[in-house]
């Protein structure tokens, strides 16, 4: 499966590559700029959770949010970066529950003609509870990811059905809707949890 990571509207890609190696605190909060500091990232949708409550944008103002596109039937790398997205979580709100109660988790498929409210919902309740899963229709899971200029396409026919080709970003963003970072799932849950104590407060 063919992974590509799409920046067309994001920083300059020497920035990123400094936002993915930037040093880790674990505790304390970074005087240096956030590394996706001005990046067009982010922007209004309407979607749906497990029990068909729509949710825009705007529902989450005054929250941090951590959102990953990717998709249920995804047979190895949404589960696995999702799932050390998840734990990463978890460290941190052992390490800090006042922040990590400011935080909201966002999983949204890329692939709505299978996955169903219902189908997001059993899928992220396997990370945890905190989790929130959204779908919706073709134009609306379009209209989000566009936001995040988030890549996606749909891919190869398997005996187990056909596969996505997405990009693979956990996009940490702050109360005003502003991205902040890219949290390095690829690294492990220490480090995302590392990360999150870096900017969350």
């Amino acid at each position: 499966m063919t992974y590509r990571f799409p920046f067309r509207r994001l920083v300059a890609v020497s920035a990123i590559a400094l936002a993915c190696a930037l040093p880790l605190a674990s505790c304390g909060q970074s005087h240096e700029a956030p590394p996706l500091e001005g990046a067009e990232i982010g922007g209004p949708f309407t979607l749906f959770d497990k029990d068909g409550k729509p949710h825009t944008w705007d529902s989450f103002k005054g929250q941090w949010r951590i959102v990953y596109f990717g998709y249920t039937f995804c047979p190895d790398a949404c589960p696995m970066d999702v799932q050390a997205m998840m734990r990463g979580f978890t460290l941190f709100e052992k390490q800090n529950a006042d922040a990590a109660a400011k935080v909201q988790p966002i999983f949204i498929t890329i692939d709505p003609a299978r996955d169903t409210p219902a189908i997001v919902g059993q899928w992220t309740a396997a990370f945890g509870p905190r989790l929130l899963g959204l779908t919706g229709n073709a134009a609306q899971v379009k209209q989000a990811a566009d936001a995040f200029a988030v890549y996606y396409k749909k891919g190869d026919n398997t005996p187990g059905g056909y596969l996505m080709d997405h990009s693979r970003i956990a996009f940490l963003m702050d109360p005003d809707g502003k991205p902040i970072a890219m949290l390095p799932v690829d690294k492990g849950p220490e480090a995302v949890a590392a990360e999150l104590g870096k900017w969350v407060d």
